[in-house]
């Protein structure tokens, strides 16, 4: 039997008991036999054969168990009972085991197993909830703020045959489980049906590599060429980031661009696509590719001819190519309006000319000019 029993005032109690006897007197111990519960030499609680008293027993006398159920305590019940065996042939006070029957307006927190919890993503969790239950008629209720996973409720004895009420909560660790407050609640229906609710919590902190790794560009939009441009890594992690490293995306090439949460560069048609990655010491995420829109100060054309045509473009001539014996390119840094729509003082072999058939934009800052002859 156990020395305490904490009890919800206006529920019941469930006493766990079991007693023994000298050889001698075992066979008198038979359906002659009462249980009394009393918490003094005068005053009785509880007797199993005045059904006048309140509660019953859920015992067998007869194989040494006393368990009893008391209804409906109170504050003023709050006091130290010992048990009575009463037979024909046999009576006996068990003085030298009490119990005290605390009753309180407060039911007692329930345990959360384990109070906090650091795991890393991935790993599978057991939480598990657990709250007295007195009463075995009323056992607490038992509840999950949010359903994570898979919930198992049980009732359980303790070493001292006491009654708990457990409830087990298995899920998957995410990130997105970080910071969140997880409570159970347990639920008491005294025999007045009064409800009266009783939670706790615990803070799930999560550790895992960084997720949602984004970049951000300001300014946003297009830029002037040769302007400066503040590239800003960001993303979720935990624990915290601890580098972040900027790479250009040049083809299937990446290289090292610089490193830093926040990183500044140079606008230019020469920039490319760029990405970040972000690192803590579970692993690393990375962003999207990303690629500054340029406004070029001066555009770079590139003329093509399909004959063997002389170019006289002198003054905006920046490279002159032969890419085969029918067709030059040449590539000219200038502004859009210094070379005009049917510009080309051009001519095949000493006698025709070649005039600008086309012109489409290209990449950032190139447009293709095509030229015919004459």
């Amino acid at each position: 039997m156990p020395q305490t029993i904490e009890v919800l005032s206006g529920s019941c109690v469930t006493i766990p008991c079991s007693f023994g006897v000298e050889d001698k007197y075992k066979s008198k111990v038979d359906e002659t036999c009462k249980a009394m519960w009393k918490y003094d030499e005068e005053t009785v609680v509880f007797d199993s054969r005045n059904p006048q008293t309140r509660g019953h027993l859920t015992g067998n006398l007869k194989n040494r168990d006393c368990t009893t159920t008391l209804n409906n305590m109170r504050p003023e019940n709050s006091k130290k009972y010992f048990f009575r065996l009463e037979c024909e042939r046999v009576q006996y006070n068990f003085f030298q085991t009490q119990l005290h029957i605390l009753v309180k307006d407060v039911p007692t927190t329930p345990t959360l197993t384990p109070s906090t919890l650091k795991v890393e993503e991935g790993t599978s969790v057991s939480l598990k909830c657990s709250a007295p239950a007195p009463c075995l008629s009323h056992p607490p209720a038992l509840t999950w703020t949010s359903s994570l996973g898979h919930i198992q409720e049980s009732l359980q004895e303790n070493l001292d045959r006491t009654k708990v009420q457990t409830s087990v909560l298995t899920f998957t660790a995410s990130h997105l489980h970080h910071g969140k407050k997880i409570l159970c609640t347990a639920v008491y229906n005294k025999q007045d049906d009064k409800r009266l609710f009783e939670t706790t919590l615990v803070l799930a902190v999560l550790h895992h590599p960084p997720k949602n790794t984004t970049v951000s560009v300001h300014p946003s939009g297009p830029v002037p060429e040769n302007s400066r441009v503040t590239l800003t890594c960001s993303s979720t992690a935990n624990p915290a980031v601890s580098s972040y490293t900027w790479y250009r995306a040049d083809g299937g090439q990446e290289t090292v661009m610089g490193t830093g949460h926040v990183f500044n560069i140079k606008a230019s048609r020469d920039s490319g696509p760029f990405f970040c990655e972000a690192e803590n010491a579970i692993g690393s995420g990375r962003s999207n590719i990303s690629q500054i829109d340029v406004q070029c100060k001066y555009h770079k054309w590139s003329l093509v001819s399909d004959v063997n045509c002389h170019l006289d473009l002198s003054p905006f001539v920046h490279q002159l190519l032969v890419t085969n014996f029918n067709q030059f390119r040449v590539d000219v840094t200038s502004r859009p309006s210094e070379i005009p729509q049917n510009y080309g003082k051009a001519h095949f072999s000493k006698t025709k000319n070649c005039r600008i058939t086309s012109r489409r934009p290209m990449m950032c800052g190139v447009i293709l000019v095509t030229l015919h002859s004459e």
